[in-house]
């Protein structure tokens, strides 16, 4: 039990009793006022002892700031990707408030039974201009996703806005399905440089560091914040409030529906390894590679 953790809530309004029976009224609210004095605040958990730290953990972060560095002073894209966490489809009820004329009401109970399934929000970042698309999909978060997230990104902005560009940086965490040690991941990323003919730069954030991944605090915060208070009854419905999250600094959400039933269990070809044209780095490889189109 931590020590410097002295009342509840509730024990301030059962401490306030019995000093009233002693000859000495005090509400919870001169409870309270004294425990301030004292440098007592009501505090919230906060999530930052680190689970585990990597042995390569700061080299890989001085690797990741370098790359991003000399991508962007070139000009080439720079993108970040992740997997927003799954939304349930129905009347269920959401943390927040709306400005409503009536309330709204929804179901007593968040049974996913009672859903219309589960929506899975794939995002982009493009760090250089501040814009995020968001692919909805109501199958899996499969390694197939994650690539054809990147290309209708690439085919529907990045080309647009880096017309020049013969490669881009992706930024990714080391686990799911961007995972850093599965072949089928890396298969899928081959087909994708093989269909847009761009070489495709790989750079994963080591173990317990997702949280550094710029889509985790620069995007999604504030998609939560856009659908805080509305119940997402459909895929539509999450598109349209997804859609509206932005930042006085200029963030842009674009929000797209891939209607694609994505198959989990896949495995890569038996000769994969033997043909890919895939350069790992001489310097943390698992983490570190680059993807090149095969010719003919």
């Amino acid at each position: 039990m931590r020590e410097d953790v002295k009342w509840t809530n509730l024990s301030r309004r059962q401490i306030a009793r019995p000093l009233k029976a002693l000859g000495t009224p005090a509400s919870k609210n001169v409870v309270s006022q004294l425990l301030r004095e004292q440098g007592y605040r009501r505090r919230k958990a906060q999530k930052r002892r680190t689970m585990g730290e990597h042995a390569d953990r700061n080299a890989q972060f001085e690797k990741i700031a370098q790359l991003k560095q000399d991508y962007l002073a070139a000009g080439k894209p720079v993108i970040s990707m992740d997997s927003k966490k799954k939304e349930l489809l129905g009347n269920f009820y959401r943390e927040g408030v709306t400005d409503a004329a009536k309330p709204t009401v929804v179901n007593d109970h968040d049974f996913p039974s009672s859903s219309l399934g589960k929506v899975i929000p794939h995002g982009i970042y493009d760090l250089g201009r501040n814009e995020a698309a968001l692919h909805l999909n109501t199958s899996h978060d499969t390694s197939e996703l994650a690539c054809q997230s990147i290309e209708l990104w690439w085919r529907e902005q990045g080309l647009t806005h880096y017309p020049d560009a013969d490669q881009f940086l992706v930024l990714c965490d080391g686990g799911g399905s961007n995972s850093a040690s599965h072949y089928i991941f890396k298969e899928d990323l081959q087909a994708l440089s093989n269909r847009i003919n761009m070489s495709i730069r790989l750079a994963h954030y080591p173990p317990y560091c997702s949280k550094y991944n710029p889509i985790e605090h620069r995007v999604f915060p504030h998609v939560t914040r856009a659908c805080q208070g509305v119940p997402l009854e459909t895929l539509e419905t999450a598109q349209y409030y997804m859609g509206k999250a932005g930042t006085t600094t200029g963030l842009k959400v674009i929000v797209r529906i891939i209607d694609k039933v994505f198959q989990t269990g896949r495995q890569y070809a038996a000769d994969f390894k033997e043909t890919m044209t895939i350069q790992f780095d001489d310097f943390l490889p698992k983490w570190n590679y680059t993807v090149i189109p095969q010719t003919g």
